[in-house]
């Protein structure tokens, strides 16, 4: 899902601070109502720090290629949110991704509130989403592979649509971009394939590890009703 240099420049580039000053307000509004919510600020730093190592592991470690206007990437935005909370969530994605920019892929930092809107924004509606699909009386590791489903799918759609928000505004409707766009979406897409099913094996983990997810290290909501 990186937007690759070039695709958006120029003062149209501008958009893209002001999107991603807003995304990284959002997630840290969210961070703080997890604080609030369960008082526990160490909590959140810990899972801040496993869920940026994850990131960072899924960006350079976990296989990825370039595909039309971007790369495709197993980012699990959904096991993340689910281990770990939206708040360490997003914060992991916000600095794992500035991590690999800064030590290993410089060139992407121009693209830096580009990506980070593409990956916090779907976050934040898979958080809502999880709200609606999910009874407030289910614990994680009880999901269903529907909801699972649900939860991927809807994550990767809105990468998609904000690489494809990103190249539309950037080089406009032209064949050539739209048949780029096409093919990242195609590609992409392919990923929820994998991910639901990464998540039910995580939380089938989670489940049988209690005494160690169970802990502060790891969401709430895994093992207990909101």
């Amino acid at each position: 899902m990186h937007i690759n240099p070039g695709v958006v420049d120029g003062a149209k580039i501008v958009l893209s601070y002001a999107t991603g000053l807003a995304s990284l307000g959002i997630a840290g509004r969210m961070a703080w109502d997890q604080i609030r919510a369960y008082g526990e600020p160490f909590s959140l730093a810990i899972r801040s720090v496993m869920t940026t190592a994850l990131v960072f592991v899924f960006f350079e470690v976990l296989p990825h290629f370039p595909v039309g206007v971007s790369e495709v990437h197993l980012i699990l935005g959904s096991t993340l949110l689910l281990m770990f909370g939206t708040g360490a969530a997003a914060i992991g994605l916000a600095l794992g991704l500035l991590i690999q920019g800064v030590f290993f892929a410089p060139f992407d930092l121009p693209q830096y509130g580009m990506n980070i809107t593409t990956l916090i924004v779907p976050l934040i509606g898979i958080h809502l989403l999880a709200k609606k699909i999910i009874s407030p009386k289910t614990p994680y590791v009880e999901l269903r592979y529907s909801q699972a489903l649900a939860l991927s799918t809807a994550y990767q759609a809105g990468i998609v649509g904000w690489v494809a928000f990103w190249a539309f505004y950037g080089h406009g409707f032209s064949a050539a971009n739209v048949t780029s766009v096409l093919t990242f979406g195609s590609a992409y897409m392919t990923v929820i394939l994998i991910e639901p099913l990464v998540d039910l094996a995580v939380l089938a983990a989670a489940k049988s590890l209690r005494g160690i997810t169970g802990t502060s290290a790891f969401n709430a909501r895994l093992h207990a009703a909101a």
